[in-house]
C-alpha cells in the first residue's frame, strides 16, 4: 500500500510521555542529532499549515539550531528515489515502489536543507543503520548518543532507536519533533521507546539539557 494521506492531530505534550525507564541525559560532548527522512515525499503526506506538521518542522529546526550552537554534529537520512526492486526488497511488498527520482520528491525539505559539512546518509530500510555508514560516522566523531527527530515515529525513528540501543548508543527520541500516521501510532512509538530502548523528551527539555553543557561552537 502507498503511504496514506495523514489527518491532522495535536502534537503530544510532556504530560503524555509517561514514565521513563532510562535516566540518560543528552550531553553536547557525546551526542549527534539525526534528522530522519524529512524529505518532501514524506512530509507532504501531512496536512499543510496544521498540526502536527507545523510543530514537526518548527521543533526539528529548533533542535538543529541547538545542535549547531552547542557543538552537536548534525546528520541526515534520506531514502533514494526510484530504488531498484532488489534495493527495495520486501519494502515493495508493503509500501509499493516508493518515491520517484524527481528531486522535488526526494529532496530534504527547504527548512532543513543540510549545511556544509553535514552528511546525508542514504537509507534503504527502516533502521538508519541498515546497509549504511551511520555507525561509522558516530565512531569517527567519537559520539555515543543519538538524538532522533523526523518521520515516521513508529517506523524508521523507532527502529533506528532500537538498533542504536543494540549498538550501545544512548538514544533520545524528541517527542514533539517526530510525527506519524496518527496520534495513536505516535504515542505507541513513544511508549515503546521509553519502556525499551530510549529516553523520550520534548524539544524544550532537549534545549535545557544541551544548554547546560558546554558550548563548543558559536551560533550560526
Amino acid at each position: 500500500m502507498p503511504i496514506p494521506s495523514i489527518a491532522g492531530y495535536p502534537m503530544p505534550t510532556r504530560a503524555q510521555l509517561g514514565e521513563q525507564t532510562l535516566r540518560w541525559r543528552p550531553d553536547p560532548r557525546r551526542a549527534v542529532l539525526l534528522v530522519h527522512d524529512m524529505q518532501r515525499y514524506f512530509v507532504d503526506r501531512f496536512p499543510a499549515g496544521a498540526a502536527p506538521t507545523v510543530d514537526l518542522v518548527a521543533n526539528t529546526v529548533r533542535a538543529r539550531q541547538l545542535a549547531r550552537r552547542h557543538g552537536l554534529p548534525v546528520l541526515y537520512t534520506a531514502q533514494p528515489g526510484r530504488m531498484s526492486r532488489a534495493d527495495r526488497g520486501l519494502l515493495h511488498d508493503l509500501w509499493g515502489p516508493g518515491m520517484s527520482d524527481d528531486p522535488a520528491e526526494h529532496a530534504i525539505i527547504a527548512d532543513l536543507t543540510p549545511g556544509a559539512g553535514e552528511p546525508v546518509v542514504t537509507k534503504y530500510r527502516y533502521s538508519a543503520f541498515h546497509r549504511t555508514d551511520l555507525a561509522e560516522h558516530l565512531t569517527r566523531l567519537g559520539r555515543d548518543q543519538l538524538v532522533v527527530c523526523g518521520v515516521f515515529a513508529h517506523i524508521g525513528c523507532l527502529l533506528t532507536a532500537c538498533d542504536a540501543y543494540s549498538r550501545d548508543i544512548e538514544v533520545f527520541l524528541v517527542a514533539d519533533a517526530v510525527a506519524d500516521f496518527s496520534l495513536r501510532d505516535h504515542l505507541m512509538a513513544l511508549e515503546y521507546a521509553a519502556r525499551r530502548c530510549a529516553v523520550t523528551l520534548t524539544t524544550q527539555e532537549l534545549a535545557a539539557y544541551v544548554g547546560a553543557g558546554r558550548i563548543i561552537s558559536g551560533p550560526r
